[in-house]
């Protein structure tokens, strides 16, 4: 005896296995899938961070670099004129207040002259109080340069208010050669750094790099400026990254040059000029060396790696370019469970919500399957009537608000009425058996307007005469494929190839209430595609297929026609015999794709033609301008195809 089950109980029981399914399987994925969102939106995240971080450091270099230029070109820099010169004074102290990262301008010569403008309280007070410099003092001007017949070069160092008022001014002889300073020398090599590494400066116990620019105009020298470490410090400060994460700056040789602790780090440390900048491996932070050397060795700039205290951190890594040969590396890491515990606890949330999910789902299936028994079992019972001919005058229809099971309704009333329609005229018997097997009663078709397209490739059979029978075959069958694509698209319905030539007619079997524009715009795809393949074709060798289009729309009348073993889709009339008279005038008029009146007038708008003849095809009583289809109108993009969008 066939097991059998019964429709409520079916659905039921696939329903909760489904449901069950999906929610455990949730439940189980969700774990993974969380962590592996949390890691790409972390990689993501720290690699913001890191670009913004790059944009801004490099911005200071950059920043700096522009105002170089703008000084070394100034005439008083190139001529030298650096004793008692105000107005170049005042273009310095200007340089240096609209760029806070700097600390000092300066501009040393070949003949060992040396003009430099300091920032005192950019240094800080330790540095303040090291020059001595008065309360009031807001530079420190210092000129070395050599006086009209004197033997010796003369330092004078100027104290100035935040006006340029001099406060106090002292001269001595000159203990400072600026041609032997890191930041001169090989300055005007080819090639030379703009950034140079970090070093302590000779003035002041600070360490720093230099932005330099060479110039050879007039008195050969260079203009640079310095930026401090403690600088970096408050801009790495600046970079939060949640309670843990850290933002450094360091070099190849594993120096760091900017970290948000780097003050406590040089005040720690001793004052060798060789020892002043801690190393990676001192300053505290997890270690890096594993992604660091994965990405020198060209991984990836985003890692995320574990640590040695047990925890997941990101990284992201970053090469500062304008840095040149300072060799200058960026680092952003934070560790994953911190910055993203807002994430690890949505997906415990997500754990209760998947379960609270499947035990809601349980009386909604119940429900469904409830609802669904209830229309098939009444649709089981119609059809078991019409298979019995139990025919009441007034059936009931089944109706649902599930659309299948109404259309399903539906079909099952009409499928009653034709039965007991026919079975009027012929034997029940017979009635009995067509709805048993579901045979087909009658060709047939129906009168609607349509738009039918016509093509043909001019000259083919000159074409194809000496050409390899074979490759006439299969490349006119890549030509066929690529216009019934495009036709296709634009919602056409390829009714049969005729040779080398296509039928193609639009609303029809499906009703397209746009088909005049649908199939103009079609055929203008079809033009630039054909244009595409013939390009294709001269380059393997292959003559070009140059293709004729007519295009008509009128009444036809379309459906199934042929015999009792062999049937067709297709359309009749005039419409299509318009259309393919069409096509072949293209060569009388030396067109590619005429229209009828018809269709211009239809789509006049969307499209631009142009007025060719008016003609009186033979079997047609009235004459019938005709049109080239030139292209689309330019104020559109393209006509408005809802079937394109479907």
């Amino acid at each position: 005896m066939r097991l059998r089950f019964g429709y409520q109980l079916s659905i039921t029981v696939l329903f909760m296995a489904v449901v069950l399914a999906v929610g455990l399987a949730l439940v189980v994925l969700s774990f993974d899938r969380a962590r592996s969102i949390t890691r790409a939106a972390a990689v993501t995240f720290i690699g913001r961070v890191a670009d913004h971080t790059e944009d801004r450091v490099d911005g200071q270099f950059k920043a700096v670099r522009s105002a170089l230029e703008v000084l070394k070109q100034l005439p008083p820099v190139e001529a030298g004129s650096i004793s008692d010169n105000p107005a170049l004074y005042q273009i310095l102290t200007a340089l240096l207040r609209e760029h806070g990262q700097l600390y000092n301008l300066y501009i040393g010569y070949d003949d060992g002259a040396f003009i430099e403008l300091d920032a005192l309280d950019r240094a800080g007070p330790a540095t303040r109080a090291q020059f001595g410099a008065p309360a009031a003092a807001a530079f420190r001007l210092i000129v070395i340069d050599r006086k009209p017949g004197a033997s010796s070069r003369i330092r004078t160092t100027y104290y100035l208010s935040p006006s340029l008022e001099t406060i106090s001014e002292s001269q001595s002889e000159a203990d400072y050669d600026p041609r032997d300073r890191p930041w001169y020398r090989g300055a005007f090599e080819p090639g030379a750094a703009t950034v140079i590494e970090p070093y302590r400066f000779k003035a002041a116990a600070l360490i720093g790099y230099t932005v330099r620019a060479s110039f050879v105009q007039g008195r050969r020298g260079v203009v640079a400026g310095d930026i401090l470490l403690t600088d970096a410090d408050t801009f790495i400060r600046a970079q939060k990254l949640g309670k843990s994460g850290a933002v450094f700056l360091f070099d190849d040789a594993g120096r760091v040059i900017g970290h948000s602790r780097m003050s406590e780090f040089l005040k720690a440390r001793s004052q060798d000029a060789t020892t002043d900048l801690p190393r990676l491996d001192e300053i505290g932070i997890v270690d890096i060396a594993r992604p660091l050397a994965a990405w020198r060795q060209g991984g990836d700039a985003q890692q995320v790696f574990e640590a040695k205290d047990g925890r997941t951190y990101v990284a992201a890594f970053r090469s500062i370019g304008t840095a040149g040969s300072a060799n200058l590396r960026l680092a952003v890491m934070a560790p994953l469970d911190e910055f993203f515990s807002e994430v690890e606890s949505a997906r415990r949330w997500l754990l209760l919500l998947t379960s609270a999910f499947v035990l809601a789902a349980i009386p909604v299936i119940w429900w469904i399957s409830s609802m669904l028994s209830r229309s098939m079992k009444a649709l089981a019972a119609e059809t078991d009537s019409v298979k019995r001919f139990e025919m009441p005058e007034n059936p009931s229809r089944v109706h649902s608000a599930i659309r299948e099971i109404d259309d399903l309704g539906r079909s099952v009333s009409t499928m009653r009425a034709v039965v007991r329609t026919f079975s009027s005229f012929v034997p029940k018997r017979l009635v009995q058996q067509l709805v048993e097997t579901g045979a087909e009663l009658r060709l047939g078709g129906s009168r609607r307007e349509v738009t039918v397209l016509f093509t043909d490739i001019e000259g083919f059979t000159n074409i194809t005469e000496n050409a390899d029978p074979e490759q006439v075959m299969l490349q006119t069958s890549r030509y066929l494929a690529v216009m019934t694509e495009v036709i296709v698209a634009h919602g056409g319905t390829v009714d049969k190839f005729v040779g080398d030539g296509i039928m193609a007619i639009w609303n029809a079997p499906t009703e397209n209430a746009d088909h005049v524009a649908h199939a103009c715009a079609a055929v203008l795809a079809c033009r630039d595609a054909n244009q595409e393949l013939n390009e294709a074709y001269m380059r393997e060798g292959w003559p070009a297929y140059r293709t004729r289009f007519g295009l008509h729309t009128g009444e036809a009348v379309v459906g199934i026609i042929g015999s009792s073993d062999r049937m067709s889709y297709t359309a009749l009339g005039a419409t299509v015999n318009l259309a393919a008279r069409l096509e072949p005038l293209n060569k009388e008029y030396g067109t590619t794709i005429l229209v009828s009146e018809a269709v211009q007038q239809r789509v006049a708008e969307q499209f631009v033609f142009q007025a060719v003849d008016t003609i009186k095809p033979r079997g047609f009583e009235a004459a019938v301008q005709i049109f080239e289809l030139r292209g689309m109108a330019t104020h559109l993009s393209r006509p408005t195809l809802s079937v394109l969008d479907e």
